[in-house]
C-alpha cells in the first residue's frame, strides 16, 4: 500500500485537502488492485483552513507523518509568499532524501521552491503566480501553463480543482493511465451501473493489474476493439483454451473476458465522447459495437445514461469547475 501525507499549512485552501483523499480514494475503489493510505499532516502553526467555508481540522500527525511515506504532498496556503518554518523545510529534505516523491498543488509550489528541491528542475504553479514564482526563484524553470509537470522526485500542477491534474498524475506513473483515466471520469461523474444489473454488479473496471499475465492479450484486445471479437479468437491470442483463459480474466480482472472487452469499449466510446466530436455512428463503429442502436443500448445498461447526454453533462461540468482558475478567479492559494 503507497502512503501519502498530505502536509497542511495553516490558511490551506479546504477543497485541497479533501481533492487527494476523493482522486485516491477513487481509484482504489474502483480498480481492488490499487491501494493508497492518506495522511492529513499539520504543520507546525497550522490553526484552520482558509475561505470561503474555512474550517478547523484535527490530525494525529504532524510533521513525523511524513517519515516513511512515499509521497509528500503541499497544497497552497496563505502564507505562501513567507519563508517556510525551519522545520518544514528540514522535513520536505528529509522526505526528498529518503526517496520520497513531492508534490506540490498551486501555491504549494512556492513553499516547495523554498527548500531548493526545485533548483534546476521544471515545476508549476498556479498561473497568476507564474511570473512572481519565476521571478522569486529564477533557478526553476517554470511552465507557464501551470500543467502538471513532473521533474526528478518532484512533481507540481496548477491547482485546478484542489489539485486533481497532480493526482492523477500520481496515480498514471503507479498504476497506468487506464487507471487514472478511469479515476477521473469517476470522480467527474460518479456514473454507476444499475445495482440489478448482473453483468454490471461486480463494480470492476476493465483494467489489467500491473505485471498480470494477461496484459499482452488485453493490450491486443484494446487495439482490436474495432474487429468482431469472439471469446475464441482472444483465447487464441492468449494461447490458452476457453476455460482456463475465463479463469485467468476473473481471478486478475473479477470479469470474463467479454465482460472485459464490453467494458473496454464502452470506456472507449466514453473517452471520445468527452475528447471528440465524432458523431456516435463513428463511435459506434471505433469501438466495435457496431451500430449507434447497440452502442446506446450498452452505454445505458453500464453507466445509466446516454451517450448524448453523458458527453454534454460531462463537458458542461468540466466547464463549470475549470472555470474559475481558467479565469484567475478564486483564492490567492
Amino acid at each position: 500500500m503507497s502512503v501519502i501525507a498530505v502536509l497542511a499549512l495553516d490558511g490551506v485552501p479546504g477543497h485541497q485537502l479533501t481533492t487527494p483523499a476523493l482522486a485516491f480514494a477513487t481509484a482504489a475503489r474502483h480498480h481492488p488492485p490499487v491501494a493508497y493510505d492518506l495522511r492529513i499532516c499539520a504543520a507546525p502553526g497550522f490553526a484552520g483552513t482558509s475561505g470561503p467555508g474555512a474550517f478547523r481540522i484535527e490530525t494525529p500527525w504532524g510533521l513525523e507523518g511524513l517519515d516513511g511515506v512515499g509521497t509528500v504532498l503541499v497544497p497552497g496556503h496563505e502564507g505562501f509568499r513567507d519563508a517556510p518554518a525551519p522545520e518544514v523545510v528540514e522535513a520536505l529534505r528529509a522526505a526528498a532524501a529518503r526517496g520520497s516523491r513531492i508534490g506540490a498543488v498551486g501555491t504549494g509550489t512556492f513553499t516547495l521552491a523554498a527548500t531548493g528541491l526545485l533548483d534546476g528542475r521544471r515545476a508549476s504553479t498556479s498561473r497568476r503566480h507564474t511570473e512572481e514564482l519565476a521571478r522569486l526563484h529564477p533557478r526553476i524553470e517554470v511552465d507557464p501553463e501551470g500543467t502538471a509537470v513532473g521533474d526528478g522526485p518532484c512533481h507540481s500542477a496548477a491547482g485546478v480543482l484542489g489539485g486533481l491534474d497532480l493526482c492523477l498524475r500520481l496515480i498514471t506513473l503507479d498504476h497506468g493511465e487506464t487507471v487514472a483515466i478511469e479515476t477521473e471520469r469517476q470522480v467527474f461523474m460518479q456514473f454507476h451501473a444499475p445495482a440489478d444489473d448482473a453483468d454490471t454488479d461486480t463494480g470492476y473496471n476493465a483494467v489489467t493489474p500491473p505485471g498480470s499475465g494477461i496484459e499482452p492479450t488485453t493490450r491486443w484486445m484494446e487495439a482490436n476493439l474495432h474487429h468482431p471479437l469472439a471469446l475464441t479468437d482472444i483465447a487464441a491470442h492468449a494461447g490458452l483454451g476457453v476455460r482456463s483463459l475465463t479463469r485467468r480474466f476473473r481471478a486478475e480482472t473479477g470479469l470474463t473476458p467479454l465482460q472485459y472487452l464490453l467494458r473496454t469499449r464502452i470506456q472507449r466510446a466514453q473517452r471520445l465522447l468527452e475528447r471528440t466530436d465524432e458523431p456516435v455512428e463513428r463511435i459506434a463503429a471505433q469501438t466495435g459495437l457496431g451500430t449507434p442502436a447497440n452502442l446506446r443500448h450498452h452505454f445505458q445498461r453500464l453507466t445509466g445514461t446516454s451517450p448524448s447526454t453523458y458527453r454534454t453533462a460531462f463537458r458542461a461540468l468540466v466547464t463549470d469547475l475549470t472555470r474559475p482558475e481558467r479565469e484567475g478567479a478564486g483564492p490567492p492559494p
